[in-house]
């Protein structure tokens, strides 16, 4: 038994060994290929970010009603290093335009839990 497996490595057995497809034809093929997988990923990880950032956005609004009531605006932004570590974070706005950190929305946020009533915060 020998080695040889010459249908696996492009080329015809019968044929002197010539490429079934040519150089240019193979590159073409790959780039097709790998615009094909972006086409692909690319709108799922745009929907995600801006799924991500519409659930940060209401959870952080809640928050700031919740805990700055007096405050005039809400930022709510990814940080890789925040006053909460990785992740979403929300901050209010007073009138004087200072930040204040309110509550960390974690890597993926979720919408804000409501607590019965008489259930200490």
């Amino acid at each position: 038994m020998t080695d040889n497996h010459p249908e696996l490595s492009g080329y015809e057995p019968n044929d002197d060994y010539r490429p079934l497809r040519g150089k240019h034809f193979t590159s073409i093929l790959r780039v097709v290929v790998v615009l094909g997988i972006l086409a692909l990923v690319v709108p799922g990880v745009l929907t995600t970010m801006r799924v991500a950032s519409d659930t940060a956005a209401n959870a952080c609004v809640s928050a700031v009603a919740r805990y700055y009531p007096s405050a005039v605006n809400f930022d709510a932004r990814f940080e890789l290093t925040g006053a909460g570590g990785f992740g979403w974070q929300c901050y209010a706005i007073d009138q004087n335009e200072r930040e204040t950190f309110v509550t960390p929305l974690g890597v993926i946020p979720s919408a804000p839990r409501q607590l019965a009533p008489g259930t200490p915060t």
